[in-house]
């Protein structure tokens, strides 16, 4: 549809039943707005009266097993109801162009060389190792341009990056594939693009939960092929509400706290002859605790003992959410993030003791949430040491939850979202 025409038919209605299954009914009058507000601005940017297609990829936070993706562990994700979405036209060039809000936009060959280091952490180059991972797998590659807008706010740990990757793939999917491409298969040519042509080592857990949309079950065994696993579970049914926080910590100078965790856990696997922790039971760990202390010390040993804990916990937590067992899966919430904070010990670094926000955040929430009449849980949120912590709130305690937070970390720092059944989509 062309973009004036897109707008008329935004605005009288007629995409409101799209917009109610991905945002929920309240919110369609706002994200008739956005939606209309991004076309204009390809038409700004691109050309009017464009022949043009909407998509939405959610943002993502991780659930369960904290620190167990990178050791062949068990994870739990969500695709939650922040999401970017595009407004995307084909053109008859080899040229893909992206223009995202608030920054210039990116122009890159669909048929990319090698990756070049100097473009590194770069937009470009996720679009780059996008276009080459969809073609080395056999699929159709062509030109594109799209404008972008997005409220997964970067910092939030809920994966700003992962959701633009899926997005590139989405778009390149839909206008050229006729959506042929499995959206797990996406999401692992974003994993593709952010390790080979980005240049940044991470997991797959992020690219799979944006991509797949609702309660994700990952399990890394075989980090070449992990497997996936939807869970048919909604929130939003059961009454409740993913609440994450936003304690205003410093990331500055934090890559050695992040990079010591794997890298500990593997030293200890490595005395036991493995690549990874996976496999290894607390009876074994403990059976050569004493001379691990002096190989590896003691934060190591403890940090194994989070892993497995953590790995059989995750397991649990699927096995209730497929069970439809809500208390089952937040007296998990509330384990894992107990185990973290022991065991782990990623809710502060010790780099400055006195800043100490995520502690100060979870026994906020233990307070604000102790008279519950239902039961509710919380956790640290994503790779710790300063950021976010995530709370599983009742509907209705979720108001006051809000305001207690916001009392101490400032308006806005409490995010109220909804678990996205749809992962990347599509909407028009």
């Amino acid at each position: 549809m062309k973009t004036t025409e897109l707008i008329a038919e935004i605005r009288r209605g007629g995409l409101d039943s799209r917009l109610a299954a991905l945002y929920g009914k309240e919110a369609v009058s706002a994200q008739r707005e956005r939606y209309t507000e991004a076309i204009d601005s390809f038409s700004a940017q691109f050309g009017k009266d464009r022949e043009v297609r909407l998509f939405s990829v959610p943002g993502r936070s991780e659930i369960s097993g904290n620190h167990t993706d990178h050791n062949r562990g068990c994870v739990i994700a969500a695709a939650v109801d922040l999401d970017i979405i595009a407004v995307a036209s084909a053109n008859d060039t080899d040229i893909v162009t992206v223009k995202s809000k608030g920054f210039p936009a990116d122009t890159v060959s669909c048929f990319p060389g090698e990756p070049e280091q100097d473009k590194f952490y770069t937009s470009g180059a996720l679009i780059s190792g996008i276009c080459k991972g969809i073609a080395d797998r056999g699929y159709t590659v062509h030109g594109y341009d799209a404008y972008t807008t997005s409220n997964v706010l970067k910092g939030s740990g809920i994966s700003s990056s992962a959701a633009f990757e899926v997005m590139v793939g989405t778009i390149m999917n839909h206008l050229y594939n006729e959506a042929s491409i499995p959206t797990p298969v996406i999401a692992q040519i974003a994993q593709f693009s952010e390790n080979v042509y980005f240049g940044k080592p991470s997991g797959l857990m992020d690219q799979t939960a944006c991509a797949v949309g609702g309660f994700s079950f990952i399990d890394f065994k075989d980090p070449a092929a992990a497997a996936i696993e939807k869970l048919n579970f909604d929130l939003s049914h059961a009454g409740y509400s993913l609440c994450i926080t936003n304690t205003g910590g410093n990331h500055a100078d934090l890559n050695e706290d992040y990079a010591s965790v794997p890298a500990e856990m593997r030293a200890v696997a490595a005395e036991f002859g493995m690549p990874a922790l996976r496999g290894l039971t607390a009876d074994e760990l403990l059976g050569r605790a004493a001379a691990l202390r002096e190989k590896t010390g003691d934060r190591a040993i403890l940090r194994a003992f989070h892993f497995i804990g953590e790995n059989e916990r995750v397991q649990r937590q699927a096995a209730a959410l497929r069970e439809g067992d809500l208390p089952a899966f937040l007296a998990g919430v509330k384990e894992s993030g107990e185990s973290s904070f022991m065991w782990l010990q990623n809710v502060y670094t010790t780099k400055n003791v006195t800043e100490q926000g995520l502690s100060l955040a979870l026994a906020v929430t233990a307070h604000a949430l102790s008279g519950t009449e239902r039961p509710s849980a919380w956790r640290i949120h994503g790779g710790g040491f300063a950021g976010t912590i995530q709370a599983f709130v009742p509907n209705e305690n979720v108001a006051a939850y809000k305001k207690a937070m916001e009392t101490v970390f400032g308006a806005s720092s409490c995010a109220v979202l909804k678990v996205r059944g749809e992962g990347a989509a599509a909407v028009l």
